[in-house]
């Protein structure tokens, strides 16, 4: 019938190099993460533009430092 162990005569299959098989996990892994990232989105350029673009007009807003006093007022009656 069926066994669990190699016939004792065979050799054992080789197993995996462990720096090839964590090189392996870990490419998976990041396959999977990119692929994660986009799932959903048709168009993945135009999504990382649009963020890269946001990202500049905060940090341009950060560093120009507080609205100058002459501009418009927000007022509730």
């Amino acid at each position: 019938m069926g066994l669990c162990f190699p016939c004792p005569t065979e050799a054992s299959p080789p197993s995996p190099d462990l720096e090839e098989k964590r090189a392996k996990l870990a490419e998976a892994a990041e396959r999977r993460q990119k692929e994660a990232a986009s799932r959903g989105i048709l168009n993945v350029q135009s999504v990382e533009e649009k963020r890269k673009k946001k990202e500049k007009i905060e940090k341009e807003m950060a560093t120009s430092g507080p609205p100058p006093e002459g501009g418009l007022r927000w007022t509730v009656s």
